[in-house]
């Protein structure tokens, strides 16, 4: 059983997490691999409202994509996005990143090989990575104008369509934690993080959702 307390810090967690980012008109829309799909699905439909002319899908697979998604997740959300009426010739793959960093890394370098420099970047991720997809993105691409989004969904909707609640809220806290470590190693740009944030983390470190640190 999870505690109400628990509950509650990964309430808290789940809102810092979010960026609360008001879509614009981006440069390119860059969809971050993971196991969601949904990620896709945000994708075409910020595509299909005219918030950017072109998508780039970036991902290889990962110890919870292998086996679901063995074509790498770019690949699977190529097929998802044409599924959903976005044209072949607005989407660029981008099929070997394996975190954050080398999505944005890989991204841009795929881009400057089409000869396209982009200026502003919407980043669709799942809900709980937007804040490390957009302090990721400040540190590695600090010319370009950051843009976050994911699905609009709950932590209680996410927890329904993941259906292992236990696993969400270890991502949650994994999430967090890097967040907190990654500055010191150069990765992210270093975000401030609100005591209730800080208390809510150790709080769920100390009952054990501790499965997806680094």
């Amino acid at each position: 059983m999870i505690s109400e307390q628990a509950w509650a810090d990964a309430q808290v967690l789940w809102d810092f997490q979010k960026m609360h980012h008001k879509p614009e008109p981006c440069s390119v829309g860059i969809g971050l691999g993971s196991h969601d799909l949904n990620v896709a699905d945000v994708t075409a439909d910020l595509y299909h409202r005219g918030m950017f002319p072109l998508v780039v899908f970036t991902g290889a697979t990962s110890r919870t994509t292998a086996e679901r998604m063995p074509r790498g997740e770019a690949e699977h959300y190529r097929d998802r996005a044409l599924e959903l009426g976005i044209p072949a010739s607005s989407i660029l793959v981008e099929p070997k990143a394996r975190n954050t960093g080398e999505n944005i890394r890989f991204s841009r370098a795929l881009l400057q090989e089409h000869g396209i420099e982009a200026a502003s970047l919407l980043l669709i991720s799942k809900p709980y990575e937007e804040r490390r997809a957009y302090a990721t993105a400040r540190r590695l691409w600090p010319e370009a104008e950051i843009v976050s989004a994911s699905a609009p969904v709950t932590l209680a909707e996410y927890v329904d369509l993941i259906g292992d609640p236990r696993l969400v809220l270890d991502m949650l806290v994994g999430a967090q934690q890097r967040l907190q470590i990654y500055p010191d190693r150069g990765f992210i740009l270093r975000q401030q993080i609100p005591a209730s944030v800080a208390v809510a983390y150790r709080r769920l470190c100390a009952q054990g959702f501790t499965s997806r640190l680094a």
